[in-house]
């Protein structure tokens, strides 16, 4: 097994720039690759950086965690602008797996534009759910939509998702009622 990186290593054959997110070789590491050169390769199956270091592949995120904390981080690097590729260190937040699925964009077949409300057929009303886990815990049914989304919101403050108000679609909806747009 290949060991992990530490950061001296790091920092001894990569350079980060955190207002831009890039890395650069600090040695020659191969024929093709030269001092200075940017280092890293976007795949294009996830739209992640990724960078091999000592024949380890490694994300650019966490290994710009590592560089400017100097650890790996237990959980998750979580773009908080939902580019996978952009590491500016500003754009850059330590979370947990369900927080960080929480930051995830909004799914193709939502009709409501709010994560966690959709439309009961059987009930003809709206409800209201969170996912505990990966399990869906019911929150009601409402006759109004603004119920739900209030009822989403609710739910989320009672499991403490703090740091993801600001992202939760439910939180931005009630902001703009609340501005009266």
């Amino acid at each position: 097994m290949k060991p992990i990186i530490t950061q001296k290593r790091l920092k001894e054959v990569l350079r980060y720039e955190p207002e831009t997110g890039d890395f650069f070789w600090k040695i020659k590491k191969a024929w093709h690759i030269n001092v200075g050169d940017r280092a890293g390769n976007r795949r294009k199956a996830d739209d992640y950086n990724l960078i091999k270091v000592d024949y380890r592949l490694y994300k650019s995120s966490r290994l710009a965690w590592l560089y400017m904390e100097g650890y790996f981080p237990e959980n998750m690097v979580d773009h908080d602008n939902r580019i996978r590729h952009d590491d500016r260190w500003c754009n850059l937040t330590h979370k947990t797996r369900q927080c960080n699925a929480r930051n995830s964009g909004m799914y193709s077949h939502n009709t409501s534009s709010v994560k966690g409300v959709y439309w009961h057929k059987v009930c003809q009303k709206w409800a209201a759910q969170v996912k505990i886990d990966r399990k869906g815990k019911s929150l009601g049914v409402y006759n109004d939509f603004a119920n739900a989304v209030c009822a989403r919101l609710a739910g989320e403050q009672c499991l403490n998702w703090s740091g993801c108000d600001s992202n939760s679609p439910a939180y931005q909806y009630v902001q703009k009622m609340l501005r009266g747009e």
